[in-house]
């Protein structure tokens, strides 16, 4: 046996995980284990399975061809630190508990370093029409050899300052830019740390007036594009308050709500009931916000009247073309 790929030394932080890869070639294809050493000096090597450490650990091998093996471990903490081995044999006696194989484990190892998170202070504020996000590390780190401020998966900044102290401006007020960010402290490894601007509900109407045909089904949507996400939705109609809220599967209606979007389904529209201003209400952690609906029930007729008014206009006509013919004189030559 022999090893193709070998697993690399790495630093991670309290709380973060790490992912070692091993690759073993040989004939027939040989078995994977992996061994751990702490970093105390009394400690010997004890072999890793899927599960260990309360589970934070997950091992994934295939063979198929030669051997490949992966361990993640999530969650670090700083008992994770230590030496990590990768030993693959193929002999057939190699796991016998009394015959000493003829062929001896082969090892790679790799180095883990679980360093302490510092605690990051964050902070939002808005002022001058302005929303600026602000993130500090405790005392100074001559490792920092910058910053970078992300938003999702986008770079939105990134600078060379040296400073244990990082701020990011935008124009605006905190109901435009409402998410989540993140501050990136360019060290080895990243030290990151989220900041969110968190606001009450931003609803919105994908349609501030929808119509329908009477008999059909009406679908009136709402949506909050904010964060953090709504916990609950609520619709009601004008005149009947928000008291009276309408019901999910309550006669004629149907409402469903995931997240940040809701949608009411109002079956067999009538004109004389359905037809009015609805509300859907949506509640967060930071507070509440809503939106209007208008909806236009329209007769099943509606659709025909411009139709009967064109065939009455040609009927119109062919009357008249008609009645001019027939009393046009026999004898009249035509020019």
């Amino acid at each position: 046996a022999g090893f193709i790929k070998s697993p690399l030394s790495q630093k991670r932080l309290t709380q973060d995980s790490v992912e070692l890869y091993c690759e073993a070639i040989g004939n027939p294809i040989p078995e994977i284990q992996w061994w751990f050493e702490g970093n105390d000096p009394n400690e010997t090597y004890a072999q890793l399975w899927d599960g260990a450490r309360q589970d934070r650990v997950k091992i994934n091998a295939t063979y198929n061809l030669h051997s490949t093996s992966t361990i993640y471990i999530a969650n670090l903490t700083s008992d994770d630190s230590g030496t990590y081995e990768c030993r693959a044999s193929n002999d057939p006696d190699r796991n016998h508990l009394s015959k000493s194989p003829k062929v001896k484990w082969i090892r790679s190892q790799a180095n883990v370093f679980v360093i302490e998170r510092p605690d990051i202070k964050v902070n939002v504020t808005e002022a001058s029409g302005k929303v600026i996000l602000t993130c500090e590390i405790p005392g100074p780190d001559s490792s920092i050899k910058g910053h970078k401020w992300m938003h999702g998966d986008k770079i939105i900044h990134t600078d060379t300052e040296t400073t244990a102290f990082t701020s990011y401006t935008m124009e605006g007020k905190m109901e435009e830019h409402s998410g989540v960010y993140e501050c990136v402290y360019l060290t080895s490894p990243e030290i990151k740390e989220q900041v969110n601007i968190s606001v009450a509900p931003q609803v919105m109407a994908y349609k501030k007036s929808e119509h329908g045909n009477e008999g059909d089904t009406g679908v009136l949507t709402c949506k909050n594009p904010s964060f953090p996400p709504v916990e609950s939705w609520i619709w009601y109609k004008d005149g009947q308050g928000v008291s009276a809220a309408i019901a999910n599967g309550s006669g004629r209606y149907i409402i469903k709500s995931s997240g940040n979007k809701t949608e009411l389904r109002i079956l067999k529209l009538n004109i004389e009931e359905d037809t009015g201003d609805y509300h859907c209400n949506a509640t967060n952690s930071r507070g509440t916000g809503g939106a209007t609906v208008n909806l236009r029930v329209r007769s099943r007729l509606a659709a025909l009247w411009p139709f009967l008014g064109i065939v009455a206009e040609v009927l119109v006509l062919v009357t008249i073309i008609f009645i001019y013919e027939k009393r046009r004189k026999p004898d009249e030559v035509l020019d």
